[in-house]
């Protein structure tokens, strides 16, 4: 029996391309270390960049991609085809364009545009990144001068007239719930005979604050009302518009430090948008729109964002259509923290828009202290530390 004999030759040609190749591959990997290690720290890639990244894989794309190397991630994912598609994701992984929201393209063109950025956590009815809650400073005439107007119909702030009754629950005389303003000065048209500028020191948005207080006292929350003006604080320290929050924040802390009873946080604003965005009609009656705004940068953020949302889903049932939904703000040109991170339980509510009156307002801040006192109330029957009058 012959035996066959296999002889491999090697061209040593291309055993020198290939030696030459893996020694070029090892100095190109020494050359981009070494670049990478001498780099300025601030152009060095860190841990913020890659999770910049990763943010924008979504929860189903990220449990697909576990699937791979783990089979039991798909008891996560329903039998049908996934609902995203790759070619989208890779488009924006590297260009950090996103497809459904015209906002990652436009805000790098447009000046200024990326101040009305933010996410949608929760989408109330009718709410998508074209009618998202803007924030805007006064003119320059309005925080130098005190201007003159007058205040058209006031005495709406009351609302429909209902018999006082006692509380059935109560916080025993514990002022539970602090209430500020961080842009003081936020005003309504209807407020306003004539005004230019939604802008008032006086009928401005502690009118919706003072009441919210009066209604949570009479469903036996406790409530403090800040009244403080930080308009005048930030022209007392000559400070910009944008350094609002600086100036409340020494406010908030104080009250905590002072009252350790306090659990909840309200800063009361309002929003820029117009009518069309921020009314709703029910049971025949019109409403002005709230929205609720967490700061994307501050520790807090997830918990702030919990009880949102659970509020949110409060209104859905009871005054459909009342909330504009949850939203985060963060990164450059926004404040991002909103000192929520000083409180767990700290929320920044926006009490309808420019173009709203204190009547549409004063339902609204009934409505409000409705469902957030069945929200209390439920969260102190769990806790046991409900008290009855």
């Amino acid at each position: 029996m012959k035996h066959r004999r296999m002889v491999v030759t090697v061209d040593r040609t291309s055993l020198k391309k290939i030696i030459l190749a893996g020694f070029f591959l090892i100095i190109f990997m020494f050359f981009i270390t070494g670049l990478l290690t001498s780099i300025k720290i601030e152009y060095r890639p860190a841990s913020s960049s890659i999770h910049e990244i990763t943010g924008n894989i979504n929860g189903r794309m990220f449990l697909h991609l576990l699937n791979f190397e783990n089979h039991y991630f798909s008891q996560g994912l329903e039998e049908s085809k996934p609902d995203f598609s790759v070619s989208s994701v890779l488009f924006q992984l590297t260009t950090s364009i996103n497809p459904d929201d015209p906002r990652s393209l436009l805000g790098r063109e447009l000046p200024g545009f990326t101040l009305f950025d933010g996410d949608i956590i929760v989408a109330g009815e009718g709410t998508n990144y074209t009618n998202m809650p803007i924030e805007s400073a006064p003119p320059t005439e309005v925080l130098l001068e005190e201007r003159e107007a007058s205040i058209d119909k006031l005495e709406d702030v009351e609302g429909e007239e209902k018999p006082k009754q006692s509380p059935n629950l109560t916080t025993n005389g514990k002022k539970v719930v602090f209430i500020y303003h961080t842009h003081t000065t936020e005003s309504y048209y209807p407020l306003l005979n004539g005004a230019k500028s939604p802008f008032h020191s006086k009928a401005n948005v502690t009118l919706v604050g003072e009441k919210f207080g009066q209604e949570l006292e009479e469903r036996g929350i406790g409530a403090v009302v800040d009244k403080t003006n930080f308009q005048t604080v930030l022209n007392e320290k000559k400070w910009k518009y944008y350094k609002s929050y600086d100036a409340s924040r020494p406010v908030v802390q104080e009250a905590l430090a002072s009252n350790r009873d306090l659990q909840y946080i309200f800063d009361i604003h309002r929003d820029s948008q117009k009518r069309d965005k921020t009314t709703v009609t029910i049971n025949g009656k019109s409403y002005a729109k709230i929205a609720f705004v967490i700061g994307g940068n501050n520790p807090n953020a997830d918990k702030n964002k919990k009880i949102a949302q659970n509020l949110h889903k409060l209104f859905e049932k009871k005054y459909p259509g009342l909330s504009r939904g949850v939203f985060s703000k963060k990164g450059e040109g926004v404040n991002g923290v909103y000192n929520q991170d000083l409180s767990e339980n700290s929320l920044l509510i926006e009490f309808g828009g420019v173009d709203n009156n204190m009547e549409e307002l004063s339902r609204t801040v009934e409505a409000v202290a409705n469902i957030f006192s069945e929200y209390y109330w439920q969260a102190e029957k769990v806790s046991g530390s409900v008290q009855n009058e």
